[in-house]
């Protein structure tokens, strides 16, 4: 099943040229702002798709403070904005306490997890783990030294998710490489952190590490930037961020949240609630990035092993261990 049949469902396909004017959609960017490159930047980029292509407008805030959740929801929902689609975890409560206040709105929530989902509410989720093994196997392929980094960005579950599945990968193709990680912190502080994300990279280098992933939001600029100044290949996350360094990104870890913001724009007041989505690589919803600013650093060796095994993951053949069973990883320990 594709991406955009599993968000939207039969129905709402259907639906989809009767859509439009009649109430503006709402995006609500989480902390560190729509112009991270990276996570924020995805959703905002498939917004502005939604808008470029429809002719559409749509209400936006960029939140300064974890005060401002519920009430920026609120302000949107009274506004008559639908649907109004919030970006990160930390929503998810917030998004719970508003939705039953206005039965009308369709409420998204990208990334947060509900154990009861109320009736007007999406909550889509990504196999994180999967798209990240696939990178990890790319690591521990082009690493000369046999050691790789990971750099997180706050440290919840859904961090060490990422971080599980890169340690998975890099294993699988050398069991005896070292992994060394760090996190950023524990505040949601820790997106929005490049220099701190600088520092941690240039220690992991001292450390021995050649390649180094950041899955920290806008605090991986700072991995990004640290890896091409000592010579060294990083790994992007959620956008595709090869251009920003041409020829030392090895790839970028491709999560797609502007795809999950663009359709639910797309749907508008006829989008599917009261649901959960996960979307991994069957669904097209993570993977990696190969284009003209990387495509020289990987080999077609690279390339078949890398996709024999996303291919076996998709088929079952392969199962990549999320963090979220066991609250721990089997490959490497946080």
């Amino acid at each position: 099943m594709t991406f955009v049949k599993s968000l939207l469902g039969g129905a709402a396909a259907l639906a989809l040229s009767a859509v439009g004017a009649l109430a503006e959609p709402a995006v609500i960017f989480d902390l560190g702002g729509k112009f991270d490159k990276s996570f924020n930047e995805a959703a905002f980029n498939g917004a502005q798709r939604w808008a470029d292509e429809t002719g559409g407008k749509f209400l936006e805030i960029e939140l300064t403070s974890e005060a401002q959740r519920e009430q920026a929801l609120r302000r949107f929902a009274e506004a008559g904005a639908n649907p109004i689609i919030t970006t990160g975890f930390a929503f998810a409560t917030p998004v719970e306490a508003v939705a039953g206040d206005y039965p009308d709105t369709k409420f998204v929530n990208i990334d947060g997890f509900l154990p009861e989902i109320p009736e007007n509410v999406l909550m889509i989720s990504f196999q994180e783990h999967q798209g990240s093994y696939l990178v990890g196997m790319l690591a521990a392929m082009k690493s000369e030294s046999g050691t790789v980094g990971f750099v997180g960005g706050m440290d919840i579950p859904l961090i060490r998710h990422f971080g599980c599945g890169y340690a998975q990968g890099a294993k699988s193709v050398n069991p005896d490489i070292t992994i060394i990680s760090n996190m950023t912190g524990t505040t949601p502080a820790a997106w929005n952190d490049p220099v701190k994300g600088s520092e941690l990279t240039k220690a992991q280098i001292s450390q021995g590490a050649d390649v180094v992933y950041a899955a920290a939001g806008g605090t991986g600029v700072g991995v990004l930037q640290a890896a091409a100044d000592e010579g060294i290949f990083s790994i992007g996350v959620d956008s595709n961020q090869n251009y920003l360094h041409p020829g030392s990104v090895l790839t970028s870890m491709l999560k797609r949240v502007d795809v999950a913001v663009y359709e639910s724009m797309k749907a508008g007041a006829d989008i599917e609630t009261g649901k959960g989505m996960v979307l991994g690589l069957a669904e097209e919803g993570v993977g990696y990035a190969v284009d003209e600013n990387n495509e020289a650093l990987l080999s077609a060796e690279m390339l078949a092993e890398v996709e024999a095994a996303r291919e076996a993951i998709i088929s079952g053949d392969l199962e990549v261990a999320a963090y979220y069973a066991n609250n721990s990883c089997p490959a490497h320990e946080f």
